[in-house]
């Protein structure tokens, strides 16, 4: 009896957590082809197909580096909370760069123009705003490095977005007529030790934003460097890029209480708990 007791308690213990398992793995992620002009792009859309009724939607910027495996992780921890996210392409043709040379020639090609470099993102934005899944009234954006400073510009062009968030941008500042256009409210998440950030570049951000009456913050994150979200930082062997797992961890934090206010707006409740 015990025996046939124990063989019983081990089949109920490893059906719960195949159920959990399988529950769990709701999350699903597919490839989504969209253009800008001529230009072919393919982005990463991540669901949870569990979730019921439209929600609100979560764009993606990556990094100078591409639409990698990074940004679509990313996409798919959005899409664990309860959001649609969708991890643009940038460059095309879902190009990745392994070479900082590769990666500094791709993205300026796109940042050399500004307005199709807003052009470029919010092409993506589009796509996300089509999806039924998702609310169009409830969208957001996030973006790092290269993607920090894109969805910036998507503020700049006056995109009618609930919040933009910054992680390790390059922070450019808006002139009078772009700060003029700011519709959403802005988090910017920075390390505090970024050299690649000047402190005038900050100053120069801060002033254009405050003039401009924008509804916006910073959180500095002391002893972190560019890139510190991103574990595969420490791989690149570039001199000021650095993983820092508090600072991670807490800029993400900051982004989930980010998103609670500004999609719970006029008695609309976040997704998230």
């Amino acid at each position: 009896m015990p025996i046939a007791l124990s063989q019983i308690a081990i089949s109920v213990v490893c059906a719960t957590l195949l159920i959990c398992n399988t529950a769990a793995a709701t999350v699903q992620t597919q490839p989504v082809s969209y253009e800008d002009g001529e230009v072919a792009l393919r982005g990463s859309l991540s669901v949870d197909d569990a979730v019921e009724g439209k929600r609100p939607g979560i764009l993606v910027i990556h990094e100078w580096w591409g639409l990698n495996d990074y940004a679509k992780r990313r996409a798919e921890q959005l899409a664990s909370m309860g959001y649609v996210a969708f991890a643009v392409d940038m460059y095309g043709e879902g190009k990745v760069a392994d070479h900082p040379a590769d990666a500094r020639t791709w993205s300026g090609h796109v940042t050399r123009n500004v307005t199709q470099w807003q052009k470029r993102a919010l092409a993506g934005l589009e796509v996300l705003r089509r999806r039924p899944e998702v609310d169009p009234k409830r969208i957001a954006a996030i973006g790092y490095c290269f993607g920090g400073a894109t969805v910036l510009q998507l503020a700049y062009s006056g995109a009618d977005i609930a919040g933009a968030v910054s992680f390790h941008g390059s922070l450019p500042a808006p002139d009078q007529r772009q700060a003029a256009q700011i519709k959403t409210r802005i988090l910017i998440c920075h390390g505090a030790s970024d050299d690649f950030i000047a402190a005038e570049r900050i100053d120069k951000l801060r002033t254009a934003l405050e003039s401009a009456s924008a509804d916006w913050q910073m959180v500095t994150y002391g002893g972190a460097v560019h890139s510190f979200t991103n574990p595969a930082a420490d791989k690149r062997n570039m001199a000021g890029l650095g993983y820092d797992k508090r600072a991670d961890r807490r800029s993400w934090m900051h982004m989930k209480m980010f998103f609670d206010e500004v999609f719970s707006d006029d008695g609309v409740r976040s997704v998230i708990p």
